[in-house]
């Protein structure tokens, strides 16, 4: 008996023994269980935290794209506005060139308009001395005309002698 008390007493301290690793395991396990559970919950957060910052890498991307092709328009732009600006360039260097050939066909039409009237003054000089001698001429040849019907009414006389 003695044998079986010492027995029991052993299976009964064994008993206590895995008892207390049991309780232990348990709570080891409730421990590992509380970690596992923050950890899902960390992953969680962590997965919603990705899928919010992939939102804004989409959002970014878009919008890095969105300035890459306003950085073209505008290249275009200032490439087309470069041309432009040529075109004035070279069109007010033309309207410079017209403004100094008007300028000049002013000028010379002016000197064209002086001389025109020089000559008008000239023609209008040489009208009334034209009109003068064929006054003169006119006279002239009344004079002649009386010259030679008195030098015609002399003869006739002369021969009736």
């Amino acid at each position: 008996m003695e044998k079986i008390k010492e027995r029991l007493q052993s299976l009964r301290a064994e008993a206590d023994s895995a008892i207390a690793r049991a309780e232990e395991a348990e709570a080891k396990n409730k421990k590992y269980e509380q970690l596992l559970l923050e950890k899902e919950q960390e992953i969680a957060s962590l997965n919603h935290r990705v899928s919010v910052l992939d939102a804004d890498l989409e959002k970014a991307e878009s919008k890095v794209a969105e300035l890459k092709a306003m950085n073209e328009d505008g290249e275009q732009s200032k490439t087309a506005n470069e041309g432009l600006q040529r075109k004035i360039q070279l069109l007010e260097e033309e309207l410079d060139t017209a403004e100094k050939n008007l300028k000049d066909a002013m000028e010379k039409l002016r000197q064209v308009d002086v001389k025109a009237e020089h000559f008008e003054r000239q023609v209008t000089r040489l009208e009334q001395e034209r009109d003068q001698w064929e006054k003169k001429y006119e006279e002239a040849q009344e004079k002649y005309r009386q010259s030679k019907a008195e030098l015609d009414e002399l003869v006739s006389t002369m021969e009736g002698l």
